[in-house]
């Protein structure tokens, strides 16, 4: 197997490496002659990202039998790529045979150096396939990367986990005159069952005509609870790719999924995909607040 990018393909590259060193420890790869995929799963198996390129996102990428599978420490790829991109002309990669045990970085500078690494990368991985239908989540809205960074700065840098709260969208003049009216959706950091809590509690009403592209979510209020550091680094990668982030949930306890929203329809004739899966907390905070609000 060989590939090789420049330019803007190579910007794009390395930030998907940084996206998924903030997910998982080990990087799967599989290759056939159809796309090049990367799989990550963190160690406590809460969070999976993939990211997918075609061939014509590669200025060479050429594979040796039906298809190539292998595994590699992603914080040495991650090592590898903290030379500026500004400053490579291009990188190529080379795993010689299906049964090599390394895998050949050499990145090809514009002053004429040439910097060469061998990465040990394991033959036999356990690819871990992660596959939920898109369109299968009752719930979704589309947002801009930018936007999305403008409301999570809202929140403390050292928040380890979000709650969106989704509800329906309604006309009513009632909900109009309320103090959130027409703001359906909630992001907030507070946890109503830890009663001793003393760190800064936010919350955010969100009108989502005015934040959103594209916003769907019929029936009760549902809400869900997850981590932000793999968010932060996904919208990360959508930003620089400008590109609109898509995310589909149902409730807590199922897991959200993210994906670049790209053209009139997820990936389609694109070169370049991606899929974060995150858990949600089991408990509903709605739940949590209904349960305490009533009547003893």
């Amino acid at each position: 197997m060989e590939f090789s990018l420049s330019g803007n393909g190579l910007k794009t590259f390395a930030r998907c490496i940084t996206c998924l060193a903030r997910t998982g420890n080990e990087l799967a790869v599989q290759s056939a002659s159809s796309q090049l995929e990367f799989h990550t799963l963190n160690s406590s198996r809460s969070a999976y990202q993939s990211i997918t390129f075609k061939p014509d996102f590669f200025n060479v990428y050429t594979i040796f039998g039906a298809q190539v599978k292998f595994s590699v420490l992603v914080k040495a790829v991650s090592a590898i790529l903290r030379t500026p991109i500004q400053s490579i002309d291009h990188l190529r990669v080379q795993l010689p045979d299906p049964e090599a045990s390394k895998v050949q970085w050499t990145l090809e500078c514009n002053n004429g150096m040439r910097k060469a690494c061998s990465i040990t990368c394991n033959i036999e991985p356990d690819i871990q396939h992660l596959t939920l239908d898109r369109n299968g989540f009752p719930s979704n809205f589309i947002v801009r990367p930018h936007d999305l960074n403008r409301l999570l700065a809202n929140f403390q840098s050292s928040l380890q986990e979000i709650t969106i709260i989704a509800t329906e969208i309604t006309s009513s003049p009632a909900d109009a005159a309320s103090e959130i009216g027409g703001k359906a959706v909630e992001l907030r950091n507070i946890n109503p069952t830890k009663d001793n809590d003393s760190s800064l509690h936010t919350q955010l009403w969100i009108d989502p005509a005015e934040e959103f592209v594209l916003y769907n979510h019929v029936g009760d209020p549902v809400d869900i609870t997850f981590g932000v550091k793999e968010l932060k680094a996904f919208v990360s990668i959508c930003e620089s790719c400008e590109v609109d982030i898509h995310l589909y949930f149902e409730k807590a306890g199922e897991p959200i999924l993210m994906a670049p929203k790209i053209g009139l329809s997820d990936s389609s004739g694109s070169n370049f995909d991606a899929t974060l899966v995150l858990a949600t907390m089991l408990i509903s905070q709605l739940r949590d607040e209904n349960a305490s609000e009533e009547p003893q």
